[in-house]
């Protein structure tokens, strides 16, 4: 079973920077397909980011492109979202996703959940 927790999140100002950190255990880290999912109140959860278990495909929703990074570690069993630029907008609870077979780009094709952290960027 694979296990998933995220780190990172807390109150920003807009403009500014936050970077989370999810990790993994139960299952070797190096074939899952990593992502990340954001939902605000009321909203249904949306794709942020996903990479593929090799490292060597990365996708973004439009909206946070050339803003956000996601980058992987396979060494300390990690996936990390950089945010830069932060936007009121931004602000929900994000949750690191995995899958075995192909990559994360929607809610409802992820095999494994964290329980989130929340992301509060203020105007």
């Amino acid at each position: 079973q694979v296990q998933l927790v995220e780190s990172g999140g807390g109150l920003v100002q807009a403009g500014g920077s936050l970077n989370l950190s999810c990790a993994a255990s139960g299952l070797t880290f190096s074939v899952l397909n990593m992502g990340w999912f954001r939902q605000a109140p009321g909203k249904e959860r949306e794709f942020v980011a996903s990479e593929t278990w090799s490292g060597g495909l990365t996708y973004y929703t439009d909206s946070v492109k050339g803003r956000f990074t996601i980058s992987r570690d396979n060494a300390k069993n990690t996936v990390l979202l950089q945010m830069n630029s932060l936007k009121p907008v931004d602000t929900a609870n994000y949750f690191c996703a995995a899958r075995l077979r192909g990559p994360i780009t929607k809610a409802t094709i992820a095999d494994y959940w964290g329980q989130g952290t929340q992301v509060t960027v203020s105007s």
